[in-house]
């Protein structure tokens, strides 16, 4: 019996040892600087990464941009260490067209493109000649296109980029779609005239959207947005553990419970 007891005891001393490399922050970093845009991502990261992460021992500034443009470049000067606000094509352009060495390391719930009711409130309700707002820019407005296609509402041609797709690259258009293109800031207020509107995530939130009254969502996992850091330190400890925490079922259960009708990273199904 005693014997029982000194091994037990061996064996809980031994799991807390375990248990405390486990929640050890890394020792050649105490802070860790992540920047987002605000709203969705910034929550993400007030509301269940920096409270996992200060459990480990690490202090967690957030930093929060209102463009696109300076968190990529405050990464690379190294006042940020990870950022999360961008989907792959914008980051590989953006890397490329500012010769930066950054690297994306694990994928968060993000606000999708989707197709909203207007007039029509069903899919099924659509006849030939449905009215469709979509944005203007040439990257939304390619994703509306791939949207479309996968419907069945256009054939796009063979081969052709899903993601520079233009008007052009239509080969027939099945359901004598009439798209109408708008500033996509402009698109929640449209509804009202149109029978359906290709919305953002982002715009449809911030006009008290539900994401879940979406009656199409982009497939594409193209546009899920990514956490970045410099390449340098993709591999190192602390890296590893922000990416652990943004992979964990605490934020996993809390995304589920805050984010409905998000498109989630494509690593969870």
């Amino acid at each position: 019996m005693r014997r029982f007891v000194i091994k037990a005891v061996a064996a809980s001393v031994v799991g807390l040892a375990l248990a405390g490399q486990v929640l050890a922050a890394d020792p050649a970093k105490k802070e860790i600087v992540i920047g987002t845009t605000v709203g969705d991502f910034g929550d993400m990261v007030k509301q269940s990464i920096k409270p996992q992460l200060e459990k480990q021992g690490y202090a967690v500034k957030l930093v929060e941009f209102t463009d696109y443009v300076r968190p990529n470049l405050a990464l690379q000067e190294g006042s940020l260490d990870v950022n999360v606000f961008q989907h792959k094509p914008y980051l590989d352009n953006f890397a490329k067209e500012h010769k930066l060495s950054l690297k994306e390391v694990f994928q968060v719930p993000t606000a999708p493109l989707g197709i909203y009711p207007g007039k029509l409130k069903s899919l099924k309700d659509a006849k030939a000649g449905v009215t469709l707002a979509a944005p203007n820019d040439p990257s939304n407005f390619a994703r509306a296109l791939v949207m479309l296609n996968d419907l069945g509402w256009v054939k796009l041609k063979p081969g052709v980029n899903p993601l520079t797709a233009s008007e052009r690259d239509i080969a027939e258009n099945v359901k004598k779609v009439k798209i109408i293109p708008l500033e996509a800031a402009q698109l929640p207020r449209s509804r009202s005239d149109v029978d359906f509107a290709v919305i953002n995530g982002n715009y449809a939130t911030s006009s008290g959207i539900k994401l879940t009254e979406a009656v199409y969502q982009e497939k594409s996992y193209a546009y899920v947005n990514w956490g970045v850091v410099r390449a340098a330190d993709a591999g190192k400890p602390w890296a590893k553990d922000v990416i652990a925490a943004y992979n964990s079922p605490a934020f996993k259960a809390y995304t589920k419970q805050k984010f409905a009708g998000y498109k989630l990273p494509q690593g969870w199904n």
